[in-house]
């Protein structure tokens, strides 16, 4: 039997801060294809459920577009509910996506417009 303890230490996504105002949540291991639906659920909820979201990717070991892709999500979601969404750590493997696409100074500011 998983009890709910169990289903939270088996989470890749996990909050560190549960205020209203400001939710911080860290990204563990892979980012990628495999993971999406998971982690879109999850960020989804984080960012309905507070002001705002910081994201700290400094122990995601794996990145693939699909990733990337989730976190311009995140961002264009927050963006439209007029909420704040910011990349607060980046390991070296969430750093070479978001180098290679050109995209780390748009996670960097939180009033980038969606245009």
């Amino acid at each position: 039997m998983t009890t709910s303890t169990d289903q939270e230490q088996n989470m890749a996504i996990s909050p560190q801060r549960t205020t209203r105002e400001l939710r911080r949540i860290a990204i563990d291991g892979p980012m990628t294809i495999y993971e999406a639906v998971e982690h879109k659920r999850e960020l989804l909820a984080a960012l309905a459920d507070a002001d705002g979201l910081e994201i700290d990717l400094s122990n995601v070991d794996e990145m693939d577009t699909a990733g990337l892709q989730l976190l311009l999500l995140a961002r264009r979601e927050a963006l439209k509910a007029g909420k704040p969404a910011r990349l607060v750590a980046r390991s070296a493997a969430s750093q070479e996506v978001l180098d290679r696409y050109q995209l780390a100074s748009y996670f960097d500011d939180s009033t980038t417009s969606l245009s």
